[in-house]
């Protein structure tokens, strides 16, 4: 069930990190010109133009995405949002890559946002309610080993496309279709995906939700060659009631929407910050131009292995721990990458920086996940994860701006403090390892 999820996620993370290695051909088509953007080119006051307009429609569709629509799935169910997101995505995807305007190019690129801000939303939260509270740890950490498995991939199809007109197109239409059309696969596999069984409990449908599990305990039965299972844990029962996104606003929840929402607009700075300047931030510290996108494609292998290394002690160490710890690591290591001008040193650095960034991402969508209860866990998740998203776009304003007045030594300021205020935002929250979602929520 996991590894079906997370091939839906895939599709997913290859539209957001795709952006980067479809630059070049985009500009070069002339899509990026003030007369191709037409209501886009207005965005120049706000120091985003050409190419950064592409960027901030991502942005702004993913925080649509996560923000306003994150309830359709504490609304209809997290399998039927799955399904129909991923829908929305290809859809929208496929039409934006025969675009031939800037500004047609933007409105389709945020609609197909919008899906993809959803799809992520449901995906955790899907995740979080499938899977035993003793295995939940484990299954993030290979959720993100196979989602970020593909940017390597991206990064290798970009490089030998590049130049090219596969079927008479453009080679980054082409890129860009390969991901749509990839995602019909996960569209017929879906039907091995079952509803979640808290969610149908919510809702009154028992009976289904009993046939899921039943189903799914005669499977480890079978797998582990057990004749009986364990005696269910007994379990304080939520709240009743559709529940509404006011309840993140109010006690017991509402220090936990506070502190989530701040710690995501701090862990994104150095995630994104990072991942998505690698190229700029070696040739300031003396790496040729060339050499700095081999160098970054070395980096960008490494993304899959963290959260593979997570499968180690996801559910051995609290996910705070695992949070703090990676922040921790980001934080030294991009003051230690400032300073350093060695090829090799700076490889290492940004290779052990991805590894960190990986394994506080795969615990942080986990942790954020279990803080709040069934009836509004995606719109709580939306609310609180649509803040890196709007943080995000800005974040790669200000990495600009401080690379040209302060160097990379002002970035790996810029990075450490977000990365010490992450920290004490997780201090902050309660320990979730090994307890039932429904005693967690109270």
């Amino acid at each position: 069930m996991v590894i079906l999820i997370s091939l839906g996620g895939v599709f997913e993370f290859y539209d957001l990190f795709f952006t980067g290695y479809v630059a070049p051909g985009m500009v070069q088509s002339g899509l990026f010109k003030p007369e191709s953007l037409g209501a886009f080119a207005s965005l120049e006051p706000l120091a985003v133009a050409g190419f950064g307009t592409f960027v901030f429609a991502t942005f702004a569709g993913l925080w649509l995405g996560t923000l306003i629509f994150g309830y359709v799935a504490d609304r209809f169910g997290r399998r039927q949002i799955f399904t129909w997101s991923l829908i929305w995505y290809m859809i929208c995807t496929a039409i934006m890559a025969f675009q031939t305007s800037g500004f047609a190019l933007n409105v389709w690129r945020i609609i197909a946002g919008i899906g993809i801000g959803v799809e992520l939303v449901t995906i955790d939260t899907y995740i979080s309610e499938l899977i035993p509270s003793a295995e939940r740890g484990r299954a993030y950490a290979v959720n993100q080993f196979i989602t970020f498995a593909v940017v390597p991939v991206i990064a290798f199809l970009a490089f030998v496309m590049k130049g090219t007109r596969p079927f008479g197109l453009e080679y980054w239409r082409v890129l860009i279709l390969i991901g749509s059309v990839g995602a019909i696969i996960v569209w017929i596999l879906r039907r091995h995906i079952p509803e979640s069984p808290r969610w149908l409990a919510r809702n009154g449908r028992g009976a289904q939700a009993d046939r899921i599990v039943s189903e799914i305990e005669r499977k480890v039965m079978a797998e582990k060659g057990l004749t009986a299972l364990p005696q269910p844990q007994a379990l304080r029962p939520e709240k009743e009631g559709e529940g509404a996104l006011a309840e993140i606003f109010r006690a017991p929840y509402l220090g936990r929407t506070v502190l989530l929402s701040i710690f995501n607009m701090a862990q994104v700075i150095g995630f994104y910050g990072f991942a998505a300047w690698v190229p700029t931030l070696l040739i300031s510290r003396g790496i040729h131009v060339t050499h700095s996108l081999e160098y970054a494609f070395i980096i960008a292998i490494a993304n899959p292995f963290g959260p593979l290394l997570g499968t180690l002690f996801a559910d051995r160490i609290e996910r705070k721990t695992q949070i703090i710890g990676g922040l921790l690591i980001m934080a030294i290591v991009i003051a230690l990458f400032a300073r350093s001008s060695a090829p090799w040193l700076l490889i290492l650095l940004g290779v052990l920086f991805t590894l960190a960034a990986n394994v506080m991402s795969y615990a942080y969508h986990n942790y954020q996940a279990e803080l709040y209860p069934t009836r509004v866990r995606a719109r709580a998740v939306g609310f609180v994860y649509s803040w890196s998203r709007l943080a995000a776009a800005f974040a790669g304003l200000a990495v600009g701006i401080l690379l040209h007045g302060y160097g990379v030594q002002g970035v790996a300021t810029f990075v450490g403090i977000s990365m010490l205020v992450g920290i004490v935002m997780i201090l902050l929250g309660p320990s979730t390892r090994g307890r039932a979602l429904e005693h967690i929520s109270h």
